[in-house]
Parts: C-alpha cells; structure tokens; sequence
C-alpha cells in the first residue's frame, strides 16, 4: 500500500496556511511601519543635535547636510526612512535672516501621514 497525501488533505492544508498569513501579515505590515516611524523620530533626533553642536561650535548653521558629515558632526546623512532616501531630507532655513547658514532644522520629504495621522513632513 502506497503512503501519501490525498487532494483533499493537501488543499485543506494549504488553506489553514492562507489562513494564517492573512492574520499575521497585517500585523507583520503595521510593525514595519511602526520601525520606520521609531527610525525616522531618531534620525531627526540625531541630525538636529548634530546642527545645535555646530552651531554651538562654529556660531553659524552649517549650508548643507553634507557639511555635518564633512565637519564629523555626522557619520552620514541617514536615508529618510519613510522616503528610503539621503536626498529628500526637508531643509528649513534660520528664522532670522542675518543667522549665517541654511541649515536650522530638518523634516522629513514624505507626504504621507503617520500611524497618528500627522504629516511626517511636520515631525
């Protein structure tokens, strides 16, 4: 007699996986998307640190983010999380115009909306 798996058995099966994974991967998702938002909150965290250092050290703003990473304020400027990009950082400029540099703060370029449903470009 010949031991093996019928149809049957073989469907059902795979249908307690299909089960499975569609109850686990939204969660799997929602992590995911929770780790960038952590990732993203320390990268600004980092980065703005970094430019209250140099202004502190050089009374001036640095002109770009590479000049963090230049100065070794930084070891690089880190991919925005949300973007998966070094280049999309959002610059913002010195509140007073006759602060030398342009580089006062930092937002993220994504235009999505967070987990809380603020905009990660306001972050």
């Amino acid at each position: 007699m010949k031991r093996g798996f019928t149809l049957i058995e073989m469907l059902v099966v795979l249908a307690i996986l299909a089960l499975l994974l569609t109850i686990v991967s939204p969660r799997f998702m929602h992590m995911l998307q929770r780790a960038k938002e952590t990732t993203l909150r320390h990268d600004l965290v980092t980065m703005r640190d970094a430019i209250d250092k140099f202004y502190n050290d050089k009374n001036r703003y640095p002109e770009t983010l590479d000049e963090l990473v230049e100065r070794q304020y930084l070891k690089s400027v880190p991919p925005d999380p949300i973007t998966e990009r070094a280049d999309t950082w959002v610059i913002t400029l010195p509140p007073n115009i006759d602060e030398q540099g342009s580089v006062f703060d930092v937002h993220s370029g994504s235009a999505l909306l967070a987990e809380d449903g603020t905009p990660y470009a306001l972050w």
